[in-house]
């Protein structure tokens, strides 16, 4: 990621903050439902309480509020670059752990985390072909013990595949590309005509 690129998603999400407040609409997200229907379907990966969970691009940390509203409780932390996102979601979390940052920033190492989950943390554009995204997503692999889910933009939309702003993929490449690095995947793109998920199991 370039500083630039960087610095425009830190400002956006600020600007966005100061518009809307502690709302999913601050996230880019069109409203609360549509928030948790793609966070129903991470949880598809199957986690189970007690479970150590890295939530990479978090926001304000509602994967994890949404976790414990599902009676999963977890070892939670949330990374994000929005230093306001995570003073807020310090705020409302605080038994979680955050930090400041992207994947990079945080160098986790190998196998430190039972399931690494990612929310829509992909969809600015980048203009470098996908480049970071799929270092995201191995990164995430290597990452976890158990388990990935992650959703990206879906590229046959073509209202998302023509915005300027966004960064879509086509569902069955990133499957291709995620089955190089684990062939126990599953893709899921029936839930929504402009997003897909895919969920990495290693055990």
């Amino acid at each position: 990621m370039t500083p630039e690129k960087r610095q425009r998603i830190i400002d956006r999400h600020r600007d966005a903050l100061l518009r809307y407040g502690y709302s999913p609409n601050a996230l880019y997200w069109s409203n609360r439902e549509i928030q948790e229907l793609r966070f129903r379907l991470l949880l598809e990966i199957d986690i189970p309480g007690g479970a150590s969970v890295l939530d990479v691009g978090c926001g304000f940390g509602d994967l994890y509020g949404f976790m414990q509203r599902q009676k999963i409780d977890t070892h939670y932390t949330g990374i994000d670059l929005s230093a306001e996102l995570i003073e807020k979601g310090a705020d409302l979390y605080p038994q979680a752990n955050f930090f400041c940052g992207d994947l990079f920033d945080f160098k986790p190492a190998p196998q430190s985390y039972d399931y690494v989950l990612l929310s829509g943390a992909l969809n600015e554009a980048m203009d470098d072909a996908g480049e970071y995204a799929k270092r995201v997503i191995e990164t995430m692999h290597q990452t976890c013990r158990k388990g990935v889910a992650f959703n990206l933009l879906n590229a046959n939309n073509k209202q998302i595949a023509s915005s300027w702003s966004l960064q879509s993929f086509f569902p069955n490449e990133i499957l291709t590309f995620c089955q190089q690095l684990n062939k126990s995947c599953q893709l899921r793109d029936d839930y929504l005509d402009n997003d897909f998920t895919v969920l990495i199991n290693k055990t």
